[in-house]
């Protein structure tokens, strides 16, 4: 327990030497956070401008972490409400969340590593490097492969968009089980659906075979490789791939709680499927991965990525999607984000490309927390100045959990 009391003190020094005070720009935004959101819409049925805790209130959901960061530094980090609904145990910047879908960042960053080690490629077939697991052969894939590129730009023609993930103290399976919809699986066999470069169709199971590629390259464990290849060079020591999250680091997490606000069953399902959303992370250290790809696109540094890689990972290969990020014109400014949500649990990270350094993360520990998230990144870009987004419903295609027949 003194270790641990230790490596958490040694944490939080960092988290605050890393974080510029507050300016009145940020003072402002947090007020108008925290006092007066902007609605999606004005009703009879809802204040004009609620505060946060009306909204949460109102919304179920026991709380919500924020990291603003700009110019290279985190300029402000605030937590609120509570980590488990019914009890006392209040959040902090320091909380742990899971990251869901936002992992996927993290693992295409950790497989544009090993190509720039030479371990891995982005463009050959996927079946020359495999070793232990096969993409089965399909008429979908006679004339056009599935690549390492294609599978972290949801662009392969794989199956089953997502994972419901595994009540605590469920059997939880393999990789190989995931990846062959075996017995303890709770999700179909990942196979082709479409041909491989035929469009973006969202594909958390193409991103469990680029997990397998980063571990059969890496030579160990995904958990580790992450930390070795993404986690450490980023700075996000309050960061883990941990599935299930061990005991002695339960009390600093968060449960995941359902849309009425009720903790789920074990208050925190496992995902064994690492790649596509097995992160536990805080807003101020997933922060710190968004500066990492910030200053690596820049140019500044060679910490996380090469610049040219850090271009390629944020370059659009189809519909907006790059390689684990989503990339968004905002007016004249470029943006790249991506939003998570596992089963109690929604976030949302986001960030300009242009210099400024500016963006966000919010976490939340509830099924409908998206609606909050937006709330406060509508509150911040009108507090900062940022430009909205353009609707994309090409992003809204999914793949499907079993293949189609072939045409």
């Amino acid at each position: 327990m003194k270790l641990l009391s230790l490596v958490a003190a040694l944490a939080m020094a960092f988290a605050a030497a890393a974080q510029a005070a507050p300016s009145p720009a940020d003072l402002k935004a947090i007020a108008a956070v925290e006092t007066s959101l902007v609605p999606a819409v004005h009703s009879a049925d809802h204040p004009a401008n609620p505060t946060l805790a009306e909204r949460m209130a109102e919304l179920h959901i026991p709380a919500v972490s924020i990291a603003v960061f700009e110019n290279g530094r985190i300029s402000w980090a605030r937590a609120y409400g509570v980590a488990k609904a019914g009890e006392a145990r209040p959040v902090t910047p320091e909380t742990l969340f899971q990251a869901a879908s936002m992992s996927k960042a993290i693992a295409a960053a950790a497989a544009l590593r090993l190509v720039e080690q030479g371990r891995l490629d982005l463009d050959r077939d996927v079946n020359t490097e495999l070793k232990g697991w096969k993409v089965p052969d399909s008429p979908f894939t006679a004339t056009q492969k599935v690549t390492l590129r294609r599978l972290l730009s949801h662009t392969a023609g794989l199956t089953v968009s997502g994972f419901p993930g595994y009540e605590a103290g469920k059997p939880v399976p393999t990789t190989l089980q995931v990846l062959n919809g075996a017995p303890p699986a709770n999700t179909p066999a990942i196979r082709s659906w479409e041909a491989p470069g035929g469009g973006f169709a969202y594909s958390g199971g193409g991103f469990t075979v680029a997990q397998l590629m980063i571990v059969e390259a890496g030579g160990k464990p995904y958990p580790q490789l992450i930390s070795e290849l993404v986690l450490k060079p980023a700075g996000m020591r309050r960061s883990m791939i941990a599935q299930p999250l061990p005991d002695a680091l339960v009390a600093g997490a968060t449960a995941g709680h359902d849309p009425k606000g009720v903790a789920i069953p074990g208050e925190r399902h496992t995902y064994p499927e690492y790649a596509a959303a097995g992160l536990w992370t805080t807003p101020s250290d997933y922060a710190r991965f968004m500066i990492a790809l910030q200053h690596a696109y820049a140019g500044r540094g060679d910490g996380l990525l090469r610049q040219a890689t850090a271009r390629t990972m944020l370059t659009p290969v189809d519909s907006g999607y790059a390689l684990g990020e989503i990339i968004e014109q905002r007016g004249a400014r470029q943006a790249f984000q991506h939003s998570g949500g596992n089963a109690g649990f929604a976030c949302f990270s986001f960030a300009f490309l242009d210099g400024s350094g500016q963006g966000v993360v919010i976490m939340t520990n509830q099924d409908r927390g998206t609606l909050l998230v937006n709330d406060i990144m509508r509150t911040l870009g009108e507090a900062y100045g940022w430009p909205a987004a353009a609707p994309n419903p090409r992003l809204l295609r999914r793949a499907p959990d079993v293949p189609r027949d072939a045409k």
